[in-house]
């Protein structure tokens, strides 16, 4: 089965905009969960600008669902990861410039860096995935670093048009197939809509999409509920 990750980053966007406590990204977690989603997600960034570390703790204690912490690969991020020990740590490039993550990964140009957080994390128990781009030389970098789950940029698919997007499906397709033969599950996310999901979710080896904007985004109009069961229906009409 395709899994959703729903991604509740945000939500704590809203919240610190004005201060204060409301909305909830923990309780929008749990109404993610009543309506089917399979895995929650949180970016804890550098400079905090929506979740927080109290998020990070309320959720670890609050949620029945496996926790996705995205994270850059810094020392400071590695030590909150250990610390908390969610089911899945997400590596992520990050600038504070950009207003979200604008692509994948170097995942081969940092191997070095890469490969003892890797260990770290995974000695821990905690399942590593290197979010990257649908490119056979990042996939081989994760397979070098023993990654176990890669997860693809989809931003470029989701913000092309006609022969560009096809293509970049075709590309996402591939990598796909490469890394489940060497062993790797991949996800993917970033840009999916209720529009341009189902060709990303036909592609049969991927096992999980992760989508946080877009859900928060018409939550605003059907309600948060109603928002992830449309995503979820879309996904399982794909495969």
């Amino acid at each position: 089965m395709l899994r959703l990750g729903v991604n509740i980053d945000h939500v704590a966007t809203i919240r610190n905009a004005r201060g204060g406590a409301h909305p909830d990204p923990v309780a929008a977690a749990q109404l993610a969960a009543k309506a089917g989603a399979q895995g929650i997600t949180a970016h804890l960034r550098e400079d905090r600008r929506h979740i927080t570390d109290d998020d990070i703790a309320r959720l670890m204690d609050s949620i029945n669902l496996p926790l996705n912490l995205e994270m850059a690969a810094t020392e400071e991020m590695v030590a909150i990861a250990l610390r908390h020990r969610p089911h899945a740590a997400c590596i992520v490039p990050e600038k504070r410039e950009e207003r979200t993550t604008e692509g994948g990964l170097d995942a081969d140009g940092h191997r070095d860096t890469l490969g003892p957080m890797i260990a770290r994390l995974t000695d821990a128990g905690i399942r590593v995935s290197l979010f990257i781009e649908p490119d056979p030389r990042q996939v081989d970098a994760a397979i070098r670093l023993k990654a176990p789950v890669v997860e693809f940029h989809t931003g470029r698919y989701a913000h092309r048009e006609g022969a560009a997007r096809a293509e970049e499906l075709r590309r996402i397709a591939d990598c796909a197939a490469l890394a489940v033969k060497n062993g790797i599950e991949p996800h993917a996310g970033h840009g999916l809509t209720f529009d341009n999901v189902v060709p990303v979710a036909a592609i049969p080896q991927i096992a999980e999409l992760n989508i946080g904007h877009f859900l928060i985004g018409e939550a605003i109009f059907i309600g948060l509920e109603e928002s992830v069961r449309r995503m979820t229906t879309l996904m399982e009409s794909a495969r």
